[in-house]
């Protein structure tokens, strides 16, 4: 149970600040599972309410409430940090900085584009909105896990992050297949193919970063999960 706890703390705004370690990670897509389920009843339930943009809209904001943008922020920094043509000690330093640059803005506001738009798109209803939801968010919290066990971490000083070090990879293959059978049983053939389509987004996202940086920081596992949902998401929204 304390693991468990261990893992809301770290993933969620719902917590006591608890330190994780490496028992936690068994737990990531559980609480995925969690916030994902909760977004999926936001739109199950605001579709009959409001027009499905406003509705999608109450999605993406409650996602970014209970996750307290933690993942948004990782993207903003990652982006900011890797695309930019700069030295490895540059890049780290970029991304630890406070502010916010261009491609951090553009970053975020076309992931939250296509989010909303994706879920006001897809062709999903009812209590699919729930499963596959809750499938794609413990996918992305699976993915997580995976990196911060085979990837090198990128800072020699160490961070947040080292406390996962000695964690098995195997961890997150529970989490991973449940993502996956969730996210095909809500979404389809295309929840099948925007699986195959997110993990291989995210794993691109930790691949740049260990080319550029050396390995994986808070930042990049943030920014990889946020990637993998979306691209997962726009592709549940094509017309297959």
């Amino acid at each position: 149970m304390t693991a468990f706890l261990s893992a809301v703390d770290f993933l969620t705004i719902a917590g006591r600040g608890r330190v994780p370690d490496r028992r936690s990670l068994a737990w990531f897509g559980a609480v995925g599972l969690l916030i994902g389920g909760a977004c999926g009843l936001v739109r199950w339930g605001t579709g009959g309410w409001w027009a499905p943009v406003l509705a999608a809209a109450l999605t993406v904001a409650i996602d970014l409430v209970l996750t307290g943008a933690l993942h948004l922020d990782g993207l903003a920094d990652t982006a900011d940090g890797l695309l930019p043509h700069l030295d490895r000690s540059r890049r780290l330093a970029v991304m630890a900085a406070p502010d916010v640059g261009a491609f951090a803005a553009a970053a975020v506001v076309v992931t939250l584009l296509l989010r909303t738009a994706a879920l006001a798109t897809a062709d999903v209803d009812g209590w699919r909105w729930v499963v596959l939801l809750a499938g794609v968010w413990c996918l992305a919290r699976a993915g997580m896990a995976a990196t911060v066990t085979t990837v090198p971490y990128a800072r020699e000083e160490g961070g947040l992050a080292t406390a996962f070090a000695g964690g098995s990879p195997l961890v997150a293959v529970p989490s991973a297949l449940i993502g996956v059978v969730a996210v095909v049983i809500g979404g389809g053939w295309g929840g099948l193919a925007g699986t195959g389509a997110g993990v291989a987004a995210g794993a691109a996202v930790v691949g740049l970063a260990w080319r550029r940086l050396g390995g994986f920081t808070g930042d990049v596992v943030g920014a990889a999960g946020m990637v993998l949902e979306t691209v997962a998401l726009v592709v549940v929204a094509a017309r297959w």
